[in-house]
């Protein structure tokens, strides 16, 4: 111990770096008693942002951002026990991170803390946001599959929406006319260098402003925030009931924090990563990518709204999304902090975790979506193994009719469900919505068959609810 703390004074001595750390450390923060658990969100965040920055440099060791290679190379790394490892902690680190950076920004607008004299900490925070939604997003198209390779596209196509610069930023985001190489090179470098480096400089700056004007107090329904007399109030808050951050309220950052590490890294060992879906090829055109869980929400909004409202929704509404951020702090800096007196603040988070949640279920069921991996009926869905009824169910599936219509808990749910089609339609009305199609139903005149025209219509009409078997489990 005495030659450790020799070094340490050496070191101490030659760099001075006691001097910017200590004032973090004995800095006074307020006594939050009761909601003090509530402010380990931050620095929990960047916890996961280092998970993230420690095994990025791990799998970028590993990882050759080239069209040609970084397909198969994520294949190897996957491969070996410790690259299984590692891809696991990046894949739920990003989710740890995204989910902690949502909620310490509920937990700083519910209790009002983008108030006096912390508006340029809230616009701070709020760039951080921006940048980790920046992070999950390039993320995704370094894996070289296909739901990276679409995810780019459909982003390339929401940009190029944007009034006057919208074709300048699609080619901007593309590195070119399409998605390749030079596409791939452009996220690897914004996804390792760029983005990151950003994070690093507001996180800094994020850090000096929570020291130079102290970690918020627990709002008060008796205090509203004025900015005439605020300062001198809290410093005597301070002064009054204050403790030094360091141990008296770090060891519950540091407690979080382990168990943060310690939720990621059991994940990935139990789960492992996600895995890899085909390699990307633009001719595949019934490919049915699907983003990761923390966009689904977004990627449901997407496919369900009218034609009319695509380029509201896909510019607009992130613009206001944005201006409502910036104009937070600005326009509300001061006044009560209580959610209590706010009232409207609770239901704002309710819409918007309702909104994520429904929508997010949404994108998971994706019923717009056809199943194109459906498998035939068995048997005992059909009720017979020979015959024109089985012929008719083979019919069924190889026409895709089973990717959009189920039969007894089998196929998709893109269009109505057949289960008890004989109940519903006769075999003429049957035959017109075959030949003439419909809303997301192509039309099979010329497409089909005379004879297995009849073997599907023998199929569908013995679908009768008496007759029926009950809905059965798919196999996954």
């Amino acid at each position: 111990m005495r030659f450790l703390k020799r070094v340490w004074v050496w070191f101490d001595d030659v760099t001075g770096v006691s001097a910017i750390i200590m004032p973090l450390l004995d800095h006074p923060v307020p006594r939050a008693r009761k909601s003090a658990w509530f402010y380990v969100l931050g620095s929990a965040t960047l916890i996961a942002f280092l998970i993230q920055v420690v095994t990025g440099i791990a799998l970028a060791s590993g990882y050759v951002a080239s069209s040609g290679e970084a397909y198969s190379t994520l294949v190897f790394i996957t491969g070996t026990p410790f690259g299984r490892i590692i891809r696991g902690i990046h894949s739920f680190g990003a989710s740890a991170m995204v989910i902690l950076i949502g909620l310490h920004t509920i937990r700083v607008y519910l209790m009002a803390a983008y108030k006096y004299p912390r508006q340029v900490n809230w616009l701070t925070g709020a760039g951080l946001l921006l940048l980790t939604l920046l992070m999950l997003f390039t993320g995704q198209l370094l894996r070289w599959d296909q739901t990276g390779f679409w995810s780019v596209v459909i982003a390339a196509e929401q940009a190029g929406r944007v009034p006057v610069i919208g074709n300048w930023l699609g080619h901007f985001i593309l590195a070119g006319d399409t998605v390749g190489g030079a596409t791939l090179s452009r996220f690897f470098a914004a996804h390792v260098f760029f983005i990151p480096g950003l994070i690093f400089l507001l996180v800094g700056f994020h850090l000096y402003l929570v020291v130079h004007n102290g970690i918020s107090e627990p709002p008060a329904i008796s205090h509203p925030v004025d900015p005439k007399t605020y300062r001198p109030w809290y410093h005597a808050l301070l002064a009054r009931d204050g403790e030094p951050f360091w141990p008296y309220a770090a060891w519950r950052d540091v407690v979080f924090g382990f168990l943060v590490v310690l939720t990621v890294v059991a994940l990935a060992i139990i789960i492992g990563p996600p895995a890899l879906g085909k390699p990307p090829d633009p001719t595949i055109v019934e490919a049915t990518p699907r983003p990761e869980w923390y966009f689904l929400w977004y990627y449901a909004i997407l496919s369900l709204i009218p034609k009319w409202s695509e380029d509201l929704v896909m510019v607009w509404a992130p613009a206001l999304f944005g201006a409502a951020l910036i104009l937070l702090p600005l326009v509300a800096g001061k006044g009560q902090r209580s959610p209590l007196r706010r009232p409207w603040s609770f239901v704002i988070v309710a819409f918007v975790l309702f909104m994520i949640g429904y929508y997010g279920f949404v994108g998971q069921i994706a019923p717009w979506s056809p199943r194109m991996d459906a498998p035939p009926l068995p048997a005992r869905v059909v009720g017979v193994d020979s015959g024109p009824i089985a012929d008719g169910a083979r019919v069924f599936h190889d026409k895709g009719c089973e990717y959009c219509h189920k039969v007894s808990g089998y196929g998709g749910i893109r269009g109505p469900d057949l289960t008890y089609a004989g109940d519903n339609m006769t075999a003429a009305q049957m035959t017109t919505r075959i030949y003439s199609g419909a809303t997301n139903m192509p039309s099979y005149n010329g497409n089909i068959t005379s004879e297995q025209l009849s073997a599907l219509l023998a199929f569908l009409n013995s679908r009768h609810r008496q007759a029926a078997l009950a809905p059965t489990t798919p196999p996954q």
